[in-house]
């Protein structure tokens, strides 16, 4: 049976379990704490951005912690957002703007710290990437592995193999929807979409018109033995209710 235990974030006091995240303590109590590489989609997945550092006051001592992999082991003080806190966030928002300068969110979560004295840093121009891993996770979750992390040190980033097109992506847009910084770009017309170097034609629902993928998603999905959906979900349940009303009314 897990043990509850209270402790206090920011001045509220939060009852979680041990061994629970400080980070998921705060979010379920309201508190905000900053990140970038966390996804509801993957709640697995943390301590990439290093963003949501906190500070931890326990037993008498006190230390900064990473709060989405920081288990909680008893009662305790969490301070998200002292000068200590800021000033090391602000460190942290540095590289990481310099790692990805055109990323807008960075500075848009920067705001109101002081970022001076971080001239010194290279820039990586053109670059929104902050090799978060949500994008590879997103690809292996849905079992193509069209993308990974690719060379080593500065030159490091998500790539598909030897940057060419990748005959396991389907196109779905997984990695671009989960992305923070928007780094993973597509272009779309009326009929096609192209991401990493590959285009692909458009699924429409034949019912309503909406847009459904690529065929080649709707194919993963259902397998190669499976028929390819020719309606959205909308369609298809709006049709099975009618259908079940039509029974109904004739029993």
């Amino acid at each position: 049976m897990s043990e509850t235990l209270t402790i206090t974030i920011d001045g509220i006091e939060c009852t979680c379990e041990k061994g629970e995240y400080i980070y998921d303590v705060a979010k379920r109590n309201g508190i905000r704490i900053p990140v970038l590489c966390r996804s509801d989609a993957f709640p697995d997945h943390r301590a990439c951005c290093r963003i949501c550092i906190v500070e931890v006051e326990q037993r008498g001592r006190t230390k900064i912690v990473t709060s989405c992999v920081y288990p909680i082991d008893g009662p305790c003080e969490v301070r998200t957002n002292t000068d200590r806190i800021r000033e090391e966030r602000a460190v942290i928002y540095a590289l990481l703007g310099h790692r990805a300068p055109d990323a807008d969110l960075i500075d848009k979560m920067s705001r109101g710290l002081d970022m001076s004295g971080f001239e010194r840093l290279v820039r990586i121009d053109g670059e929104k990437c902050i090799l978060c891993g949500l994008c590879v996770q997103a690809c292996d979750s849905l079992g193509t592995g069209a993308i990974s992390t690719v060379m080593r040190g500065t030159d490091k980033k998500v790539d598909t193999p030897f940057d060419m097109p990748s005959d396991f992506c389907v196109g779905c847009l997984s990695c671009a929807n989960v992305c923070p910084t928007g780094a993973i770009e597509y272009t779309q017309t009326d009929t096609t979409r192209t991401i990493w170097n590959r285009e692909f034609d458009l699924l429409f629902c034949e019912e309503c018109g909406a847009l459904m993928g690529t065929p080649e998603a709707a194919r993963h999905a259902v397998g190669e033995d499976g028929e390819l959906p020719t309606v959205c979900d909308t369609c298809r349940k709006k049709k099975l209710a009618d259908e079940m009303m039509h029974t109904y009314r004739y029993v």
